[in-house]
């Protein structure tokens, strides 16, 4: 069976495959413990074996083996076994999925056929699709006045639309289904079919299972992950919230699940750090391994002068800021990734070396795959999707060594890796000073040259490194200051060879830019697409002036559509008067609940008084605000004309 869905219910497990196949398996896991001492605690072990059953057994974990005991109970008898004793107890394979694990025992998983290469590039991926839309906006209200099927337009009353629904659902027997803000609009439909006694098989079933909503903190800012009704022998995908479906497509979705053995309903709704958690989870199962439900090995106490030394971070080679002629930047691929597989770091080799470790042997092959991914793309778009999974995955992956949970992660890994990094930079540096180029900018994994032999050095570097680069060459490029003058380590564009233009860290490529704003500066970038060289650039100047002033008169005409602001927010409440803090209260009034990590939009109506308006209540927009939006987005790229051509012979 190729299988899409699984789902785990007492005592078993059901697998769907395409079309509505269908299959249950008995099934109970064991999780498994250890104790420093058994003979402390007979008691205990003796009334576990008298209600439970226990089996004597090796734990085998990515250190050491050891005896122990396996144990088919609740969560709740793991907590107790903990408490009494006295947490020296140690608990394996605990918090594991049931479906995942069943799979990974026997090396099987989801969205394949039994004996698949899981890092295959190439793949069945025929599936039944059908499109679900609600015309009306989400997070408004849950009425629903207009929906779609496959485009066609459905409208009347509720049941009405329902009954259409269903006999599209029942007619066509779609394998996936992709609905925006579906995780939205699903209880409402679900219940309201229910109310009318309509049968709606968006469950091949009838039955859900619920995703809870929850806000989280990632990588230095709150997130919020939407509540989700999750059906049975179907994939549905919210196509407008979906992370992984927005960055990598279906191709992605189905190839996450391929590694991890997790269904795609789940894949499409976790991160990316998850996503390598639960490949690494499958990993550990399938070769005997125990995933231990805490960690304990925890940081040690180390000096101050230790810890600077040793947790550096990534290093960085400023640029000056200015306007640079035929530079070509080289960018390592999968660097931090690649080092934990060739200099072999895991927890367990990190410190004195051996046997190549868990981390490095898990991801050899992602980083396999994702070699091939990107060599693919470039001829195939179908290809595409799946390299960017495995980008977002391995970037994560570094990530996950030094977070605190990580099951399998270690500070020490994650300052070996960083190390390592920063000894890989300095050297490409001096390489490519030895190779006559001069290095203008680097960060972390790229580096910015400019003359010499730059064919020699990426030659050089990739055989020094064991890491293979990509290169992109720029017929001109800008680096731009920060506030106090010095160089942007993440703000630059420039025309590359093929005539378009790179832009990062600029308001065309912020998130919380209004349209309007960032249609105004692509228009500027698309101005300067026109200079072939730095001393081109002052003569656009005109031009651009006059893109400005037009912006500023069209701002009184403009779609309240074009100046919404979308911002994520960390808080609900805020004890200064804000924008946002405004933004939510009239949310609240309109009787929308905002929690932390949820992106809101909102349209500025007083910029002094810093009153704003949820998008669909919007009627005007204060142009005072708007303009100083425009007037920074303008400023933002002027200095290019003021800079006189930075030589790098000269430097």
């Amino acid at each position: 069976m190729w299988i899409l869905d699984t789902s785990a219910d007492i005592g078993g497990i059901r697998f769907w495959g395409r079309d509505g196949e269908s299959k249950r398996v008995a099934y109970t896991p064991a999780f498994l413990f250890t104790l420093d001492d058994p003979h402390l605690h007979r008691d205990m072990l003796d009334g576990l074996d008298e209600r439970f059953g226990l089996s004597p057994c090796r734990v085998k974990t990515i250190f050491s083996e050891e005896e122990g005991y396996a144990i088919a109970a609740s969560r709740k008898v793991a907590g107790l076994i903990e408490e009494q004793s006295r947490y020296s107890a140690k608990i394996y394979n605990l918090d594991l999925r049931p479906e995942q694990r069943f799979l990974a025992e026997r090396g099987l998983t989801a969205c394949a056929l039994p004996g698949e290469d899981r890092f295959s590039p190439s793949f069945d991926r025929s599936l039944a699709m059908m499109e679900i839309g609600v015309a009306d906006p989400p997070y408004r209200s849950r009425k629903v006045n207009s929906m779609s099927v496959d485009g066609k337009k459905i409208t009347g009353s509720l049941p009405d639309m329902l009954g259409e629904l269903a006999a599209a659902l029942d007619d066509r027997n779609p394998d996936l289904i992709l609905f925006p803000h579906a995780d939205y609009w699903m209880p409402a439909l679900v219940s309201s079919a229910e109310e009318h006694g309509i049968l709606l098989f968006i469950s091949r079933n009838g039955r859900y299972s619920r995703l809870s909503a929850r806000s989280y903190w990632s990588y230095g800012r709150v997130v919020h992950r939407e509540g989700a009704l999750i059906p049975e022998g179907r994939c549905l995908i919210d196509a407008a919230r979906s992370f992984t479906y927005r960055e990598s497509g279906i191709a992605g979705v189905l190839l996450a699940s391929r590694m991890t053995g997790l269904a795609p309903n789940l894949t499409a709704r976790l991160t990316p750090g998850t996503l390598i958690s639960g490949y690494e989870n499958y990993e550990a199962i399938r070769r005997g391994i125990a995933v231990p439900f805490r960690k304990w090995h925890a940081e040690a106490t180390r000096p101050i002068a230790t810890l600077r030394e040793a947790d550096k971070g990534g290093m960085i080679f400023q640029p000056i800021p200015g306007v640079y002629d035929n530079v070509v930047q080289v960018d390592f691929t999968s660097m931090y990734p690649s080092i934990i597989v060739g200099k072999n770091l895991s927890p367990e080799t990190v410190a004195s070396g051996g046997d190549e470790g868990f981390l490095a042997s898990v991801l050899a092959p992602v980083v396999g795959l994702r070699l091939k991914t990107k060599a693919l793309k470039k001829v195939d778009k179908q290809y595409a999707g799946m390299d960017s999974l495995l980008k977002w995955m391995l970037v994560t992956s570094f990530g996950y060594t030094g977070y605190r949970n990580a099951k399998f992660g270690c500070i020490a890994v994650h300052e070996a890796i960083t190390r390592h990094a920063r000894e890989i930079l300095i050297a490409a540096k001096e390489c490519a000073e030895e190779c006559g180029c001069h290095v203008l900018h680097g960060i972390v994994d790229s580096l910015w040259v400019a003359g010499g032999d730059i064919e020699r050095f990426v030659r050089e570097t990739e055989a020094a490194t064991n890491i293979p680069t990509e290169s992109e060459a720029y017929r001109w490029i800008a680096f731009l200051p920060m506030s106090d003058g010095t160089g942007a380590y993440n703000r630059y564009f420039g025309r590359l060879e093929d005539g378009t233009m790179k832009i990062r860290g600029v308001a065309a490529r912020r998130g919380d830019t209004p349209p309007y704003i960032r249609r105004f500066q692509e228009e500027i970038f698309s101005v300067f697409e026109r200079a072939e060289c730095a001393a081109e650039l002052p003569y656009l100047a005109g031009d651009v002036e006059e893109l400005f002033h037009e912006a500023v008169s069209g701002l009184s005409s403009a779609a309240i559509a074009d100046l919404v602001i979308t911002r994520r927010v960390s808080r609900t409440e805020y004890k200064n008067r804000c924008i946002e803090g405004s933004a939510i209260r009239a949310y609240g009034m309109a009787g929308v609940a905002v929690e932390a990590g949820m992106e809101i939009g909102y349209v500025v109506r007083d910029g002094k008084r810093l009153v704003a308006d949820p998008p669909w209540e919007a009627a005007t927009a204060d142009p005072a605000y708007y303009r100083v939006l425009l007037e920074r987005a303008y400023e933002e790229v002027m200095p290019v004309f003021s800079w006189e051509k930075r030589g790098w012979q000269t430097r």
